[in-house]
């Protein structure tokens, strides 16, 4: 059973260090050229759909886009969910638009994170998710959140620091094939492992980028899309996993809500992860894309480091992963972060990705994770 959504335009904005740029001009920019991809007019979209702003941080965002861009859907709202947003918003609007509460929705991201924030700025946001009670008086930070879940993965199933690093090389070979990408240069394992200690065991080259960008989607009615112009990519299923919200509430740190939004949007399309062709996945640090990788299904417990040794997460290999860069080298900004990963997907099913393109890829699935691991959403896209 599918979801009775397409995806019928995309678009993403430059990336990376854009002086001048602001988060409602990312917006504006990456909502046209989406709109403009699916051969609409701003008057076809009844539905709207934002984040969040660390640069313009408003209560109503949503309501704020829809002013600047001069437009009243007959419904908008804005979804916060760190970054698992993205993935989350393209759900919510696939449901509005199977549901016939509206025919086009406009799902749209930017920020300039980079640019518009300054460095004492950046690093309060890093802080500013950890409880505030039992978390925060005590130096938590978001890398040394993720460097307590990677010390703990890395004793359970003896990943090592090469491994990592040898996922932070294989997206920056992936980043070298995208004519936009915030950091194209070559990376080596050793470079990766001599780069700056951020929180052990995680270093420079293990962590995301910070980059101003934007990014979005129209997402359509079946009946609503055959107006379109273009490939229609096709939402076959989705799911969520939620687990906790900060660390010291967390379950386990090794286990994950991404098993559970995987299962279900499997189930929905009615696919396994071995039928993916080519998987953009959440990768704010390499322990991330780890075990997101593992936990989904891709790989057995302990070896999705071992298969980037391998290079089975290139362009040859097994599974395709990141085909842009992912968060480590393409860009990541804010919310639009998890928004270029469901761009690349759409990119790639409609055979438009260039030098980075995987041949024959029919099915691609996309996976969003905000916070320390705790929100995941998943999704499974496709074209006939």
């Amino acid at each position: 059973m599918t979801m009775e959504a397409f995806i019928t335009g995309a678009y993403d904005t430059a990336i990376g260090e854009l002086p001048g740029s602001s988060c409602m001009g990312l917006h504006a920019e990456a909502a046209l050229g989406a709109v403009a991809d699916a051969g609409l007019d701003l008057a076809d979209i009844d539905g709207v759909l934002c984040a969040y702003s660390f640069t313009e941080p408003h209560l109503m965002l949503g309501s704020v886009f829809c002013e600047s861009l001069g437009i009243h859907p007959r419904h908008c709202a804005a979804l916060q969910a760190g970054g698992a947003s993205a993935c989350i918003m393209i759900m919510q609007s696939a449901a509005l638009v199977a549901s016939g509460q509206c025919r086009h929705v406009l799902v749209v991201t930017g920020d300039n994170r980079l640019t518009g924030m300054s460095r004492d700025g950046a690093m309060a946001a890093l802080v500013e998710v950890g409880h505030p009670q039992f978390e925060r008086p005590f130096g938590i930070s978001v890398p040394a959140s993720y460097a307590l879940v990677a010390r703990r993965y890395m004793h359970e199933t003896g990943v090592t620091s090469e491994q990592l690093a040898a996922i932070a090389v294989e997206q920056r070979r992936h980043a070298g094939r995208h004519p936009k990408a915030h950091k194209r240069e070559p990376v080596t394992v050793a470079q990766v492992l001599a780069s700056k200690e951020i929180a052990s065991p995680l270093r420079m080259l293990d962590c995301c980028l910070v980059s101003d960008g934007g990014a979005a989607l129209v997402i359509s009615s079946r009946a609503a899309a055959r107006d379109c112009r273009g490939v229609p990519v096709e939402i076959l299923g989705g799911g969520q996993g939620h687990t906790h919200e900060h660390l010291v509430a967390a379950p386990s740190l090794t286990d994950f809500g991404c098993k559970a939004s995987s299962k279900a949007a499997f189930e929905r399309a009615g696919v396994a992860a071995c039928d993916i062709d080519v998987a953009e996945i959440y990768d704010s640090f390499t322990i991330t894309l780890a075990i997101e990788l593992e936990s989904i299904g891709f790989f057995e417990r302990g070896e999705a480091g071992l298969a980037a040794v391998h290079g089975e997460l290139g362009l040859g290999g097994r599974l395709p992963c990141n085909t842009h860069g992912g968060l480590l080298s393409y860009g990541h900004s804010g919310a639009a972060g998890g928004m270029f990963h469901a761009v690349e997907a759409v990119h790639q099913l409609r055979g438009r990705a260039g030098a980075r393109q995987v041949k024959d890829a029919k099915l691609a699935f996309v996976h969003g994770d905000g916070g320390i691991l705790s929100a995941h959403c998943s999704l499974v896209l496709g074209v006939h």
